[in-house]
């Protein structure tokens, strides 16, 4: 499964391949990051844009801080673009968290695990916050 990495999470998604690699899951299941700029996703880009080139690209989205207020915000996109198979947007609960303890980075990457495992669970679902 690919996640479209949102411009402010690159850092971060480093560390969360890292750590799937150390637990051994990359091994087991496909999961890559994809940042902006390998898509052509410039960081500007609004969250219509983003939104809806994860799902025509079939990836999910993995942010931290999409927007919520206006007619191109994410919750204002998944509102009116939402259908039963779209795949969901991952939202990491605390990136602060993430970076410094090792106890909630393993949480998040269990969770991601278990949505790449039964992603079909999870389509339609709009948001999901991790961990």
């Amino acid at each position: 499964m690919n996640f479209l990495v949102d411009h402010n999470l690159r850092g971060h998604s480093v560390v969360l391949a890292g750590s799937l690699a150390a637990s051994g899951w990359l091994e087991l299941i496909s999961i890559r990051f994809v940042l902006f700029e390998k898509v052509g996703l410039a960081v500007t880009s609004d969250d219509r844009v983003v939104w809806q080139y994860a799902q025509d690209n079939q990836m999910i989205l993995i942010t931290a801080n999409r927007s919520m207020k206006g007619k191109d915000s994410l919750e204002q996109v998944m509102r009116e673009e939402n259908t039963p198979i779209s795949l969901p947007v991952v939202t990491i609960g605390s990136i602060d968290r993430l970076m410094a303890e090792p106890d909630y980075r393993e949480r998040c990457i269990d969770r991601l695990v278990d949505i790449v495992l039964d992603i079909e669970d999870y389509q339609g679902a709009r948001r999901i916050f991790i961990p």
